[in-house]
């Protein structure tokens, strides 16, 4: 039977896709065989520990011989030899009286007087607040009711921290301001006494206890017709001035 070619068939169209494929896989299977290692195998030295069964030895036994202990030393007995001698001289005896009263004695009376004891008598310091006080302490130069001696001693208080008033130059050079309070009594003698303050700083407070200090003495509160010392307080602001 003769074999017939189609004229359209194209034999060798896919021949180059066919040599590519192939020279590709003997190119994989060249580079496997190049790159394929072996390894040689290494002796192994195994060392072999040998035992060797241990004989007990006899080991002789040493016999200590022990010394008996020394004798206790012998103790020296004392004689003691006790001499009597002869009182050549008399010994005067000593005569102790006894100093025990009996009921024949007489007791001298003696009057014993017992000096007169001065007892002072200390004046109680009382203090009452300037808001509760019946009668305010008259600052120098107020004159009037209480209502009035009251109204004027805040007003003089005012003039003399303005008079005496002066700002710290160190605080200035700081810019050191705050307002400070200050504390103080009047005692029942009209001195001003107990000066505290307490503010920012400690030179803001020194200047104005400083001011309270230069305060003249007044009329002491008067309560229940007696003297009596009155505490006050008062802020002092100390403000800088921005120029």
């Amino acid at each position: 039977m003769e074999l017939k070619k189609n004229p359209k068939a194209n034999v060798g169209r896919n021949s180059s896709l066919f040599f590519a494929v192939g020279l590709n896989v003997m190119l994989l299977l060249t580079y496997l065989g190049l790159e394929h290692k072996t390894y040689d195998k290494e002796a192994v030295k195994i060392d072999v520990l040998m035992l060797e069964a241990q004989f007990d030895e006899d080991i002789p036994i040493t016999v200590i011989n022990m010394l008996p202990p020394p004798p206790p030393p012998q103790q020296q007995v004392v004689t003691e030899v006790i001499t009597i001698v002869e009182d050549v001289e008399d010994v005067e005896e000593s005569v102790i009286q006894s100093t025990e009263i009996g009921q024949d004695d007489t007791i001298d009376e003696r009057e014993v007087g017992i000096e007169d004891v001065a007892v002072e008598e200390v004046e109680e310091d009382i203090e009452v607040p300037f808001a509760l006080i019946e009668k305010v302490p008259q600052f120098p130069g107020c004159t009037g009711n209480n209502k009035e001696l009251r109204a004027c001693f805040e007003r003089k208080i005012q003039e003399h921290l303005q008079k005496h008033f002066r700002y710290p130059e160190a605080a200035a050079e700081l810019n050191i301001d705050g307002k400070v309070y200050v504390f103080f009594l009047i005692d029942k003698n009209g001195n001003v006494t107990k000066v505290k303050s307490r503010g920012p700083d400690q030179l803001l407070e020194t200047e104005a206890e400083r001011i309270i200090n230069l305060l003249p003495k007044m009329e002491p509160g008067r309560q229940r017709d007696m003297n009596v010392s009155v505490p006050y307080s008062i802020p002092i602001n100390f403000k800088l001035q921005q120029q």
